[in-house]
C-alpha cells in the first residue's frame, strides 16, 4: 500500500462508512483491531451525535480509524416535483399508519460546517467525503491537523478535481456499489451511465497520481486481489460487513442479503431522491419510476415510512441498500471476516504469482 495508507492499517481492507446505522463504533473497532481500517458514518447525524460515536470508538480501539462526511447539497430542487411525489406516497402513509416526513428545503448541508469544526478541533486519523469535493482550504486545514483526507469519486473528471483540490487519497466507486453513488453532481440525465469498478480504477490510475481505494461489489479476497492488480492500494467493502453481528443494520436488512425473495439490485431514487443501489422490493418497483431528483428532501419525506416498515417487519417497504455481490455475504464477526479476506487475498495473489 501507499505510505498514505500503510501506516494506518496493515491490511488493504477498508470497511465502508454505511450511513443510517450500520457503521457503528463496534463494527469499526472490530475491523481496526483486525488490521483493517474502520470508518464511522457521519451522515444523517448531528454534529454532536457524530462526536459521541467518535468518543465511543476511541474507547474501543487505539488503532487509526476514519470518519465520513456528506458534502452539502446545493443543486436546485423543484418543490412542485417533491409535492407531487408526496401525493403519490399518501397511500403508503395510510398503509403504515404514519405521517410522511417534512420535505425539508433548508438544512441540506447535513451539519457540514459544525462537523468540520469538531474534526479540526479534535482531529481523527482520516476523514473521507462523499457527494462532492471539499474546498482546497478545507483539505489543507485537515492536512495541517495531521488528518488524511479521502474524496469519493465516480469518474476521471471528479478524480482530477479532487487531486487539484489537495485530496490525499481517492475512493474510486464503481456502479456495483451498494447504497448511494457518491457523484459530485446529481444529474438525472446521467442515471445508469456510470463505470464499472475495474475499468474506472484503470482510467483513474492513468489520469491522476493519488493512491486509490477501490469500492463497488467487493465481497471476497479474490475481488480485493483484482482491484489491487488494477492499480488500487486498498479495497473498501460495505455489503460484506453489513451482515456482521457488530453492524447496526436492521435484522431484516441483514437477512435480505441472502433471502431468495430478493434476486437483484437496481439504482433507485425512490427512498432518498438520489441514485442508490438496493435490493428490488415493492416500494422500489412502485415508486422508483416517479421519484424526483430531490436529495435530501425525499430522504426526509420517506424516513417515517421506512422506519414504520421496519417496525412491523416488512422489508418490502425498507431501503435495503446492497451491492451487486450481496449473495456472497457471510455472517461472520467483523474481525474474523477481515482474517478470512486476508487469507483469501494471499491465496489469490499466490495463484496469480504462479
Amino acid at each position: 500500500m501507499s505510505s498514505a495508507l500503510s501506516d494506518l492499517h496493515p491490511h488493504p481492507i477498508v470497511q465502508a462508512p454505511m450511513a443510517g446505522g450500520a457503521s457503528r463504533p463496534e463494527l469499526a473497532a472490530a475491523v481496526c483491531e483486525a488490521g483493517g481500517l474502520g470508518l464511522l458514518a457521519g451522515g444523517y447525524k448531528t454534529a454532536d451525535g457524530m462526536y459521541q460515536e467518535v468518543k465511543r470508538l476511541r474507547a474501543l480501539t487505539r488503532r487509526p480509524f476514519g470518519v465520513n462526511l456528506f458534502m452539502p447539497q446545493r443543486s436546485y430542487v423543484d418543490p412542485a416535483a417533491v409535492r407531487t411525489y408526496r401525493g403519490q406516497l399518501a397511500g403508503e402513509a395510510k398503509w403504515y399508519e404514519t405521517p410522511l416526513g417534512e420535505d425539508v428545503f433548508a438544512g441540506a448541508d447535513d451539519g457540514y460546517d459544525a462537523k468540520l469544526a469538531i474534526l479540526l478541533d479534535d482531529p481523527v486519523p482520516l476523514v473521507s467525503f462523499t457527494f462532492g469535493c471539499p474546498s482546497p482550504e478545507v483539505l489543507a486545514s485537515f492536512a495541517a491537523a495531521g488528518t488524511r483526507t479521502v474524496v469519493t469519486v465516480t469518474s476521471v473528471e471528479e478524480a482530477r478535481t479532487a487531486q487539484a483540490a489537495g485530496a490525499a487519497v481517492l475512493c474510486v466507486q464503481g456502479i456495483e456499489a451498494g447504497g448511494h453513488q457518491g457523484t459530485h453532481r446529481d444529474d438525472p440525465e446521467s442515471d445508469g451511465t456510470g463505470f464499472g469498478l475495474l475499468p474506472l480504477v484503470a482510467q483513474v490510475r492513468e489520469a491522476v497520481a493519488l493512491p486509490i481505494v477501490a469500492a463497488g461489489g467487493l465481497m471476497r479476497g479474490a475481488d480485493i486481489a483484482a482491484v489491487l492488480a488494477a492499480g488500487a492500494e486498498a479495497a473498501q467493502l460495505g455489503t460484506a460487513f453489513l451482515v456482521c453481528p457488530e453492524s447496526g443494520a436492521h435484522p431484516l436488512h441483514k437477512q435480505a442479503m441472502t433471502d431468495p425473495r430478493f434476486t437483484r439490485t437496481e439504482f433507485t431514487r425512490a427512498f432518498s431522491g438520489r441514485p442508490a443501489r438496493g435490493l428490488v422490493n415493492r416500494f422500489m418497483r412502485e415508486h422508483g419510476p416517479y421519484a424526483p431528483a430531490a436529495y435530501p428532501q425525499v430522504h426526509h419525506l420517506t424516513s417515517p415510512l421506512r422506519r414504520a416498515a421496519a417496525e412491523v417487519g416488512d422489508p418490502q417497504g425498507m431501503a435495503l441498500w446492497a451491492g451487486q455481490g450481496h449473495r456472497l455475504a457471510r455472517v461472520l464477526p467483523a474481525g474474523e471476516l477481515v482474517e478470512v479476506l486476508v487469507a483469501e487475498l494471499a491465496e489469490a495473489q499466490n495463484a496469480l504469482g504462479r
